[in-house]
């Protein structure tokens, strides 16, 4: 990959997610839909394209209240629930197959509302990404900003939504992978939306969006082998050693050596899928000359040995 990518386009290589489009809702007040807890690495997202919606989230946090072109999108995964606000008893919902998605739909006669639901799905390691730098919630509300004649990632957003909510209407050829490709983009657009928001999400959004921090961040992504120093990722910050450390531990919860053996382990797990692959030169690749060494981060950050790893693969693969 090309020095010049920048450090999202990186991470979102790295983690390899796909999305799914799975219901289309069209409902009448009073309503109400509640979500379980979701598998390791799935993530619900909902886009409310007309009316507006009340989450509860995961934990008892505040209610969020979403209206038309918000969207909402779970990163770890916690149950919560969706409901009209109005405090009464919901009525019954009817669902059928539509072409390429399931419809939801009920009798209520109160203010309308038409959302889209999905997952976005990131397989194990990377999943623990989600668990230690994206917050439990992610909203990103509509709007349409331009920034230095440019297109915001917010107007873009609201483009795709609107592709996806067509997609889902009409049942054209090739709807269902066009729908599930346009998930996987939606992931991307959502990150970058928040990003660029006024206050970002707590956690790594909110640390590259820091003007003096974000340098570091994109070096240890478009540079991961490298023996990066604290006082060289300081001097990118423009910072002393002291006040680098206490202001990346304050914006992430974690310390830049930590997240530097996570992007380094999450490429060494992608890398030991490939049989052919020795596991010496996949820790050479990401910064190790000591196999020794790399084995014992890897299965402290994985939670396996390398082999343990690179084994599930050759057993799943057919004879």
């Amino acid at each position: 990959m090309s020095h010049d990518v920048d450090w999202l386009s990186r991470f979102l290589a790295t983690l390899s997610v796909t999305g799914r489009l799975e219901i289309r809702c069209s409902y009448g007040a009073p309503w109400d839909i509640t979500y379980v807890d979701s598998p390791p690495g799935e993530m619900p997202y909902h886009l409310v394209i007309r009316g507006k919606a009340v989450l509860e989230p995961p934990t008892g946090g505040e209610h969020v209240t979403l209206t038309a072109g918000d969207i909402v999108v779970m990163p770890q995964g916690g149950g919560h629930v969706l409901r009209d606000g109005s405090g009464l008893p919901p009525g019954p919902v009817h669902e059928r197959d539509a072409l390429n998605v399931l419809l939801s739909e009920n009798e209520g006669e109160g203010e309308r509302l038409e959302m889209l639901c999905g997952r976005f799905v990131i397989a194990a390691p990377h999943d623990r990404w989600l668990r230690h730098y994206l917050p439990s919630t992610l909203v990103v509300r509509a709007g349409k900003r331009v920034t230095h004649g440019e297109v915001s990632a917010k107007a873009r957003l609201g483009r795709l939504v609107s592709l996806m909510r067509e997609e889902s209407l009409d049942g054209g050829l090739g709807g269902y992978a066009l729908l599930n490709a346009l998930s996987a983009a939606l992931f991307a657009i959502v990150l970058r939306a928040s990003s660029e928001a006024e206050a970002p999400p707590a956690g790594l959004l909110a640390l590259a969006a820091h003007p003096r921090l974000a340098p570091a961040i994109s070096a240890m992504f478009s540079d991961p082998a490298r023996a990066w120093t604290l006082p060289e990722l300081a001097a990118l910050s423009s910072m002393s050693r002291a006040t680098f450390m206490r202001r990346f531990q304050e914006g992430l919860g974690h310390s830049a050596s930590e997240l530097l053996q996570d992007i380094r382990m999450s490429l060494a797990a992608n890398d030991l899928r490939n049989p052919g692959r020795a596991t010496e030169a996949v820790a050479d690749a990401v910064g190790y000359q000591s196999v020794s060494a790399f084995r014992r981060v890897f299965t402290e950050r994985i939670g396996m040995t390398p082999g343990a790893w690179r084994r599930q693969f050759i057993e799943a693969s057919p004879s």
